[in-house]
């Protein structure tokens, strides 16, 4: 398969934006970028589906930081499997935003109302209603569909960042965990080729809620499937969709495996409250 961006630097260099200049997308770049939501294939069904709105410069949409003009909505149902199919081909997305020098932030606490009234989705009102103090996430599986995330589509504005956004980013949100820590048995390391080894480098680096890193890698068949899964009975303190990060680093060892050169295979299944993704070569 081929992928239509550097897959290594957009990965390393990518980071969650909470500060943007007011102005729009370029059109030309904003073309590109509609081209390729419409080109978008992934080695699995699914039934995901990109929206882009436009918001005001306010704080009502993100509640923590001022709306650019543009901004993109990934919908799906709610269910785990949908999920976390959010989070894998959403990434791909923000990836390629990135190489086309934009900034962008996986953002899922965000005022569901004023969403409606920006880019209308709910299929009744009583889904306004199903949202968690009024935020776009939603306690367990709910009626419909709906937005799962948001993220903000733009340029980077270093001088409007917070204090506290200046410390995250030179600190926690800079760091990950090294790749036997996160193996479900670390004996397996050393059993580990370099290419998968490479791919799983990419996995560690995805962005997750508050930098938790919650997912785990295994093995299968000979050390050719790798699995991706949290924990089971994992919670997060406060973000409920934690399985749309475990689909962004599935997204990120996926890619790993193709800029190796491999076209691997993926499925995606729940258990025990968890989706659990294999990549296979």
């Amino acid at each position: 398969m081929i992928i239509s961006f550097p897959i290594k630097s957009n990965i390393d260099s990518r980071r969650s934006a909470r500060s943007y200049k007011m102005i729009s997308v370029e059109k030309v770049v904003m073309e590109s970028i509609q081209d390729f939501v419409k080109s978008l294939s992934v080695p699995f069904d699914h039934n995901v589906e990109i929206k882009f709105f436009n918001a005001n410069a306010t704080k009502t949409l993100y509640t923590n930081m001022l709306s650019p003009p543009d901004n993109i909505a990934f919908v799906a149902e709610t269910d785990i499997i949908s999920i976390s199919k959010v989070g894998f081909i959403g990434e791909l997305l923000i990836l390629f935003a990135q190489s086309k020098g934009l900034s962008t932030c996986w953002y899922g606490h965000y005022k569901l109302s004023e969403l409606e009234s920006l880019m209308p989705h709910l299929q009744s009102t009583d889904q306004l209603k199903e949202s968690n103090m009024g935020y776009g996430y939603s306690k367990g599986v709910t009626t419909g569909r709906r937005v799962i995330c948001i993220t903000p589509l733009g340029y980077y504005e270093d001088g409007g960042l917070r204090l506290v956004d200046r410390i995250t980013k030179k600190t926690s949100s800079f760091k990950r965990k090294d790749i036997k820590d996160l193996l479900e048995n670390p004996n397996d390391y050393d059993k580990l080729s370099d290419d998968v080894l490479y791919a799983l480098d990419l996995g560690r680096k995805a962005p997750s809620a508050a930098n938790s890193q919650m997912w785990k890698f295994a093995f299968e068949n000979s050390f050719k499937t790798i699995t991706v899964a949290m924990t089971v009975g994992y919670k997060h303190f406060k973000w409920e969709h934690p399985n749309v990060d475990i689909g962004i680093c599935a997204c990120h060892v996926w890619l790993g495996l193709i800029d190796k050169g491999y076209n691997p295979s993926v499925t995606v299944s729940e258990d025990s409250g968890r989706a659990i993704w294999k990549i296979s070569i």
